[in-house]
């Protein structure tokens, strides 16, 4: 039986596009922290608790500067 490689969720941020505003923490504060200037810290890998969160985040961006990227799997 073949088993699927475990696939992880990262959240991503593009800090060009970021303004500060902070509501993706205040959606998502246990994903997101922020800096002493109010852009978000983001960690690594999420676990499966923080992806609904991250979804969250994600979508409440006015700047549409969060994104959700897969991590693992088969890369070959």
């Amino acid at each position: 039986m073949n088993r699927a490689p475990a696939v992880t969720m990262r959240l991503r941020v593009d800090p060009v596009a970021c303004e500060g505003v902070g509501l993706c923490a205040q959606v998502a504060d246990r994903v997101i922290e922020l800096d002493r200037w109010g852009y978000p810290l983001v960690a690594g890998e999420l676990g499966p608790d923080q992806v609904k969160a991250a979804r969250r985040a994600v979508r409440a961006c006015p700047r549409r500067a969060l994104w959700l990227e897969e991590v693992g799997g088969d890369r070959g």
